[in-house]
């Protein structure tokens, strides 16, 4: 569900007339509902009702200030994997202890920030990053909470770019070394061990992975637990998906996703903690973009756009489908007509679509993207020195820029010339 709707012809966001704000800020830009942020952010709440729970964002879906902020206001922790995304956190006031820090290869500075400023855990992927933690929490006079990151050789059956719960995966510990790794921890100075973290891949379809990955856990909890470890915390990672295209059949509900966390780990007494991204912004925003040209070549039609593979970059990398509609809505039963809908950018790979149906369009028609709230603005380049797009968020009847889109000077003067030229 979202709040990206057609009225009285004209696609608005909530209440706002997109093609109103497209003329305030000009094209491509990232619309963004605090509705949909909300609503969704809310359903994972309540299937964990009743569970001593806490719902951290994956901030690394959207990390834009206004939309941790949404969250945060709303009781969201934060799942961060990097510095700057801690610092992205604390700026928009989520405590530190509320903060999850993930990460495969996380720096000496990034462990001692988050250490210097408070830290919920550290979810550890391996025993050197664990001897690191040791060493600057004794230097600081600290105690980190740590889970460590099971790997527990789980096919997510997900695009192989966005796996992550197989052996030849390069995240966490190999669940059949986790109680000496466990004990390892035990003896290390400066640790407090408080749980297990275990996080399989994204856009996941399917309930079943899950559910053996945690059937796993649940045996590793108890195992540990015999050889003496505090675990009283269980980080499940995120993962859950999408629908991309109105036709697919629907993913898996965050009611379901609860009922099957109670099923397999409600008998631990454990606090859960989850840690969505893609459900909770993936439909929550739009990226809206202007159309350039037409062009016919041999035996195909060209939508040239005025977005490119810089703004939203998951077609090129995942083959990722969008659904792209029109903003003024189509009359009913018009012809549709196939077209190979592209960017400005000089690679063949900056293409959104090829063969894609669509209505009738003319030079200057408006289009969005759906879906395009998780994964778009913030893998966003300059390739091409194409100007960062802006963030817009609505809410109700109102919207506001939330990063704007820098100007040519901006960008090349962050450029410095040496000396000698």
């Amino acid at each position: 569900m979202d709040h990206f709707l057609y009225r009285n012809g004209e696609l608005h966001a909530e209440d706002v007339a997109v093609a109103d704000i497209a003329a305030a800020v000009g094209t491509p830009f990232y619309l963004y509902s605090t509705a949909t942020l909300t609503r969704h952010f809310q359903l994972f709440d309540e299937a964990l009702e009743g569970v001593d729970h806490l719902v951290c964002y994956a901030m690394k879906a959207a990390s834009n200030q206004a939309i941790l902020k949404t969250l945060a206001d709303l009781g969201a922790g934060m799942d961060v994997v990097s510095g700057g995304e801690y610092a992205r956190a604390r700026a928009a006031g989520v405590p530190g202890e509320k903060i999850v820090f993930s990460g495969v290869g996380k720096t000496r500075s990034e462990i001692r920030a988050a250490l210097e400023g408070g830290v919920r855990q550290f979810n550890v992927e391996s025993e050197p990053e664990m001897r690191v933690i040791s060493e600057l929490a004794v230097s600081l006079g600290k105690t980190a909470p740590i889970t460590v990151r099971v790997n527990p050789d789980v096919d997510a059956k997900t695009h192989a770019k966005i796996a992550t719960g197989k052996s030849e995966n390069k995240f966490g510990i190999p669940i059949a070394r986790a109680r000496e790794v466990y004990a390892e921890a035990a003896r290390l100075p400066g640790i407090e061990i408080v749980g297990i973290d275990v996080h399989i891949g994204s856009q996941l379809t399917d309930l079943a992975p899950y559910e053996l990955a945690y059937d796993k856990v649940a045996e590793l909890t108890e195992a540990l637990r015999e050889d003496g470890h505090n675990i009283s915390r269980l980080d499940l990672g995120g993962g859950l998906g999408i629908p991309y295209t109105r036709s697919n059949e629907a993913p898996p509900l965050p009611s379901d996703y609860g009922a099957m966390i109670r099923r397999t780990l409600g008998h631990l007494d454990c606090e859960i903690e989850i840690e969505p991204g893609r459900l909770i912004a993936g439909n929550a925003g739009i990226l809206v973009s202007r159309v350039i040209y037409i062009k016919e070549g041999e035996g195909r039609r060209f939508l040239i756009l005025d977005g490119a593979m810089n703004d939203l970059i998951r077609p090129a990398m995942y083959d990722a489908w969008h659904d792209i509609v029109p903003v003024t809505e189509p009359a009913a039963g018009v012809d549709l007509q196939p077209f190979d809908i592209v960017g400005p950018v000089c690679e063949s790979g900056d293409t959104f679509a090829k063969g894609r149906m669509m209505p009738p369009l003319a030079e200057g028609d408006l289009v969005a993207f759906r879906s395009a709230g998780a994964y778009g603005a913030v893998m966003a380049s300059e390739y091409n020195t194409r100007p960062l797009v802006p963030e817009v968020l609505a809410k109700g009847d109102q919207f506001a820029v939330i990063r704007k889109r820098p100007d040519f000077d901006e960008i090349i003067n962050r450029d410095t010339i040496p000396p000698w030229l």
